[in-house]
């Protein structure tokens, strides 16, 4: 099997927990995902199948969008409602809901943020959270972050729920803390669903539950998606039978007897097909070259 599925993860599952799950319902080995939500959250976990492995470090870059819930007044050891409290603070009564507005709209942009040590993130071989386990603290350098829409959806002060999309490796319970160091008190992040990985919404995704079902009525085939589907960007490229054998190999299709350029227009990458339709992988333009491979990504033909 080969593609895609998109799961809504439940809460108190790892990411790694579900991928563990599907291997045991698909029956296969190969997979991955490209992006690890926490336990405690839920939402969309875009889960790769078979030679759909591949892409992952092509989709590990898409922007993403969240539903959170801020909590002032309450500080943890992992920057969520669900670690262990550092510090609490009554609000004071002339903090205005336009304050806290105000302050939460500042962090659209660009921006540096500092990865919390209970995160996935590697530090020399060893995942952060690992080492905040042991009791550990180490430098983390500031990272470029773009926060491109932040919209509040509901304050009930000490409790203010939004929705944020933001590039990949922003977390949301750093933006949470970092919110309440800039009004000058305690936070965590109480809330999160992720609803969208790139162009991936949650309303297309399937539970657990779900695929099991489907599993168990031979219907699997309508939850897992064909893999060219992750690329629907880039321009769909079909060979003749005489070229086949170029994309068999992974080879570079030469301008000339096998391709003309000029008949491509402007576009740059594309999903390279076998003639009869099976799709093969991922081929970029290079000017007096023709097309050259950056991703295969062969299926059954």
């Amino acid at each position: 099997m080969d593609g895609y599925l998109l799961i809504d993860k439940a809460s108190g599952f790892t990411s790694f927990d579900v991928i563990a799950k599907l291997r045991g319902i698909l029956k296969m080995k190969k997979l991955g995902h490209t992006g690890t939500l926490d336990p405690n959250a839920t939402g969309l976990l875009v889960v790769l199948c078979g030679s759909g492995t591949k892409a992952v470090p092509l989709l590990e870059h898409h922007t993403k969008t969240y539903e959170a819930e801020l909590l002032l007044g309450r500080a943890t050891d992992t920057g969520d409602i669900w670690g262990e409290v550092t510090e609490e603070k009554t609000l004071p009564s002339s903090l205005s809901e336009k304050e806290v507005e105000e302050i939460i709209l500042s962090f659209l942009g660009e921006q540096m943020q500092t990865p919390p040590m209970y995160s996935a993130k590697k530090m020399n071989g060893q995942k952060l959270y690992d080492l905040a386990r042991q009791g550990k603290t180490v430098e983390r350098k500031p990272v470029s972050i773009h926060i491109s829409e932040l919209v509040i959806t509901k304050m009930d002060l000490p409790r203010v729920e939004f929705t944020v999309t933001c590039s990949a490796g922003t977390y949301i319970r750093t933006l949470c803390t970092d919110i309440g160091e800039k009004l000058g008190l305690p936070a965590c992040m109480s809330a999160l669903r992720r609803t969208r990985v790139g162009a991936f919404r949650i309303e297309d995704a399937l539970t657990l539950e779900k695929i099991q079902e489907l599993q168990e009525l031979d219907h699997l085939d309508e939850a897992i998606c064909p893999i060219d589907q992750l690329f629907t960007e880039y321009a769909a490229l079909k060979t003749t039978e005489k070229s086949d054998r170029f994309l068999q190999n992974g080879a570079c299709i030469e301008e000339g007897e096998y391709l003309r350029l000029d008949s491509l227009g402007d576009t740059e990458k594309y999903r390279m097909y076998f003639s009869n339709g099976s799709f093969a992988g991922l081929y970029h333009r290079v000017p007096g070259k023709g097309l050259i491979p950056f991703k295969m990504m062969l299926t059954n033909q």
